[in-house]
Formats: C-alpha cells, sequence, structure tokens
C-alpha cells in the first residue's frame, strides 16, 4: 500500500521553527512555546470573480450519491449558474457563472448539501461560455507545446533526431536495460487485455510506431471544460507533442518500427486533460480519472501536475474544493481497480519540507506564498498514487545514474525512481522521434512496469500493485549529490529514490 502523505512537513517544519525539549519546558513554565509550523496558515490567494466574467467551479457534495448531486445541480441554477458536468458517482458538480455572488449564493442554496465549493482557475474561463459559444484561445506559452524552460510541469527540452524505420532504435534506448524492461520481455511484454490511460495532451493518431496499440474507442477529451468530447479528434494532440512522448515510453509496440515501450504488447486510450493554453484545470483530471474508472483502463500516466496551484492548500477554501474534488476522483477510480502513476515535477524541490512557493497562480499572478501541512501537489503526493522522481544517465554512456538535477525529492514522497533524462520516444514532427527530460519522461516507465505487473498478475488490486512495486525496486543509495536539496534516509528508502529503481524484471516473474 502507498504511503500515507499526511503530515509530511510536520517534522521538518518543527526543526526549523525550534520545537525542541527545552522550549516546551519553558512552555510549562509559563513562556508560551510558538506555535506548530504544521499548523501555520498558508497565504491566502483570492480570486476575483467579477460580475459579467464567466468563472468555473466545482462543487462537492457532502455525501457522494445521485441524490445529494442533484441537490447542488439545481442549487447552481438558482445560484445564477450552469450546470457543464456533473460526477454523480463521486458526488462532484462542475459548474460555470458570471455572477460574482455566485460561491456564496450557492452555499445558501444547497443547503446542508455542499461540502464545498471553489473556483477552479483565477482567470475567466477560455475554452468556450456555458452555452457552448467560441471562444478565442490564449496564446499559449506551456512547455506541453514549445518545451526547453526547467519548470515544474513536464519536459525540460525537445532533440528531434532523423525518423528511422529500423527496429535498431531500440538498442539506444538505455532506458529499458536499466529498469531491465529488455530482460522483462523475454517473459512477458504486455497483454492486449490491459490499458493504459495516458491523461495528457493527446497522442499522434497517424504515429506508426503508436497507432497499432491505440484503443480509439476509450479516448477522449476531457479539456472541454471538463465535459467528455468524444469526437473523432477530440483526443489527438493540437499545440503539443508531451503526450506523444509518454505515450512511445509506455507501449510502443514491438513492429520493426523505431522503439519499443516498456510494455509494448498493451493498449493506451489517449486521455486528453491539457487544453490549448498548456493547463490542466481541476474539472480536466476530474474527467480524465473518472473516464479511467468507467472505461476499463487498469493504469493511468499522470505527468502533470494540476494547475493553477503547484501546491492546492486545504486551508484555502477555493483551493480545498478543488483539490477534494479530484482527490475523490482519484479515490473512487481506485477502489474501482485502477493504479496511477504521477511525475514528481522538476522544480528540483524537496517535496516533504517545502514551506513556500513563488510561483502560484500560473495563470495569472504569481504570489509568494506560505504552504503548510495541508498543502500538496496533486495528483503527485495523493494516497495510492505512484509518485516518480526522475534519473539520468551518469556518466554519460555508462550504466550509472543519479537524481536528474531538475526532479523534485521528498523522504516519505517519492515512492520509486525511473529514468527520465535525455528520453528517446516518439514525437509529432514528420513522425519520428526525440529526446526529452523531465520528471513526465519517468513516470511513464513506471506505467509500463504497472502495465506489465497487470499482464502477468491479472485481478491485483491497486494497493498490492503498489506494495510490490515498491518492495521489488532496487534499493538505490543517495550518492551523488545533484541540484537542490541534498538527500536524506538510507539506501533502502531515501528522499531522492524512494524505494529505488523500478524493476520490470521482478514485475513480470
Amino acid at each position: 500500500m502507498s504511503h500515507p502523505r499526511s503530515r509530511r512537513r510536520h517534522a521538518a517544519l518543527a526543526a526549523a521553527a525550534g520545537l525542541t525539549t527545552a522550549v516546551v519546558a519553558l512552555a510549562g513554565a509559563g513562556v508560551a512555546a510558538p506555535a506548530d509550523p504544521a499548523d501555520v496558515p498558508s497565504t491566502p490567494v483570492p480570486i476575483a470573480a467579477p460580475d459579467g466574467t464567466v468563472m468555473s467551479y466545482v462543487l462537492n457534495a457532502r455525501v457522494a450519491n445521485p441524490g445529494q448531486t442533484r441537490l447542488l445541480e439545481r442549487a447552481t441554477v438558482r445560484a445564477g449558474g450552469v450546470v457543464v458536468q456533473s460526477w454523480p458517482q463521486i458526488g462532484v458538480v462542475v459548474a460555470h457563472s458570471d455572477r460574482s455572488a455566485f460561491r456564496t449564493d450557492v452555499r445558501a442554496a444547497a443547503a446542508n448539501a455542499l461540502e464545498s465549493v471553489g473556483a477552479t482557475r483565477t482567470v475567466g474561463v477560455s475554452e468556450g461560455t456555458p452555452e457552448g459559444a467560441a471562444a478565442p484561445w490564449g496564446p499559449g506559452a506551456s512547455d506541453y507545446k514549445k518545451g526547453g524552460r526547467k519548470d515544474d510541469r513536464g519536459d525540460v527540452g525537445s532533440e528531434p533526431t532523423t525518423p528511422v524505420t529500423e527496429d535498431e532504435r531500440e538498442g539506444e534506448q538505455w532506458n529499458l536495460t536499466m529498469i531491465k524492461a529488455d530482460q522483462a520481455h523475454r517473459i512477458n511484454d504486455g497483454d492486449r487485455d490491459v490499458l493504459v490511460g495516458v491523461l495528457d495532451s493527446g497522442i499522434d493518431a497517424d504515429h506508426p510506431d503508436l497507432a497499432p496499440n491505440i484503443d480509439v474507442a476509450s479516448s477522449v477529451n476531457c479539456s472541454d471544460a471538463g465535459r467528455p468530447d468524444r469526437s473523432a479528434t477530440g483526443w489527438q494532440p493540437t499545440t503539443s507533442d508531451h503526450g506523444t512522448h509518454v505515450a512511445g515510453t509506455i507501449a510502443a509496440p514491438r513492429n520493426g518500427v523505431g522503439i519499443v515501450g516498456v510494455a509494448p504488447g498493451v493498449r493506451m486510450a489517449s486521455v486528453k486533460v491539457v487544453n490549448d493554453d498548456g493547463y490542466i484545470y481541476p474539472e480536466y483530471a476530474v474527467c480524465g480519472f473518472v473516464w479511467a474508472a468507467t472505461h476499463g483502463m487498469d493504469v493511468t500516466n499522470n505527468s502533470y501536475f494540476v494547475d493553477p496551484f503547484m501546491y492546492f492548500c486545504d486551508d484555502q477554501p477555493d483551493q480545498h474544493a478543488a483539490k477534494e474534488a479530484v482527490r475523490r476522483a482519484v479515490e473512487w477510480s481506485t477502489e474501482r481497480g485502477v493504479v496511477h502513476a504521477a511525475a514528481a515535477g522538476n522544480a528540483r524541490t524537496d517535496l516533504a519540507t517545502n514551506t513556500t512557493d513563488t510561483t502560484s497562480p500560473n495563470d495569472s499572478t504569481p504570489v509568494n506564498r506560505t504552504i503548510n501541512d495541508g498543502c500538496e501537489d496533486i495528483p503527485a503526493e495523493l494516497d495510492g498514487v505512484v509518485t516518480v522522481s526522475s534519473m539520468q544517465r551518469f556518466p554519460a554512456g555508462t550504466d550509472e545514474s543519479r537524481l536528474s538535477s531538475f526532479s523534485n525529492r521528498g523522504l516519505g514522497v517519492i515512492d520509486v525512481a525511473a529514468p527520465g533524462s535525455t528520453i528517446l520516444s516518439t514525437i509529432i514532427t514528420d513522425n519520428g522521434y526525440g529526446t526529452k527530460s523531465g520528471t513526465s519522461m519517468a513516470s511513464p516507465h513506471v506505467a509500463g512496469v504497472l502495465a506489465l505487473m497487470e499482464s502477468a498478475h491479472p485481478g491485483l488490486p491497486p494497493a498490492e500493485m503498489v506494495a510490490r512495486l515498491r518492495a521489488q525496486a532496487d534499493d538505490k543509495p543517495c550518492g551523488t549529490t545533484t541540484a537542490g536539496p541534498a538527500c536524506v534516509g538510507t539506501p533502502e528508502n531515501n528522499s531522492y529514490f524512494g524505494e529505488g529503481v523500478v524493476d520490470a524484471l521482478d514485475a513480470v516473474r
């Protein structure tokens, strides 16, 4: 079972604040002890919702059932909103409204049925009005489209290489050797009954090294305000090849063309959760996780963090509501047999001890925030999700490795590590191949290993799969310190590599 993430910052924050036994003794003598830093409020980020600006909200029912969900739908209408999408399975309603008082009015209208309501972004809706009228897309400046900027979300560079039609490119995939996928393929290279949901920017349906393994019938676009869009091309990429690169690592087939994925025999569904501005808003992620559970997916890969906050804080009403909706979707899909892998992020931050955030919200003007124990990077830090750090080949040309300099880390947060620097995979340009770097590239290795495990041992519940994955990982000591916070922990479990390097061979034995 994946370790609980709660209270992860408590010890480090207490140490930073000097909460020693001496201080406690002084408090007992009548001197007030300092407040527990884990309970220090996070910095508020008010989200303005001026009249006339269409904003997006999530409403969470107190009890996740159809009856309370319908009550929230009616309350939405009474408060001057429009119901965009309802998920009665988890008691979540996605709503749009152009009224500044919507949150206040819907609380009054919902009576006791509402657990929380919050805006899902800090800017107005860009993907269209509730009535479906077209709205212009923003210019877009996300790495999901352009790459090259080292930040906390996905690829940190893309280098196209000359397309070839020879299977010999598998020989360039040192990353498969590092996790023993090449040996695993001699035993089991994946079963067609296994379906992996690629929650990302879409998969290139025309790429000859991906098309054989794409399950078109199970693919969907969730970036249309969080509504499932089943149009023929909605789930395909429009401005980014990020999802296409991720998909190649997971399950490019062994077909005599180009590269081979970690699990080349399984199927993939494109679950598009990235809009053309490059954002993954909470309602998109909710749609993706629920869709995965209702359409027979066994594994999902999540190479992103949910926008617009790097950390969603429970003590901020809007952020709490958005985080709760995503948490419910992850929990519900996990209960129905879906296991999730997620990228740890590329901010070279220790997620277990970090107390500040200077990058959020990223869809408007960031503010310097204090964050506390209830502030989490989602979905990576949600319970039950396998959180993956990135390794680089070092020294170059050898089988040795170290933590990628950009990778996030954190004792008790990172589950396992996988290769994520200069990974060769599929790209859209010329239906070719290129290298990208990021924890976005590490996570699909783990999703592929989970798909192999499901192929070899069908029917294992997600908690058992995660427990096996962690137990089978090859222990890796801290080793060379990279940029960012130093490594702490033991060779068996540390802040850089968690339980160790994911092992594809053990997964199929």
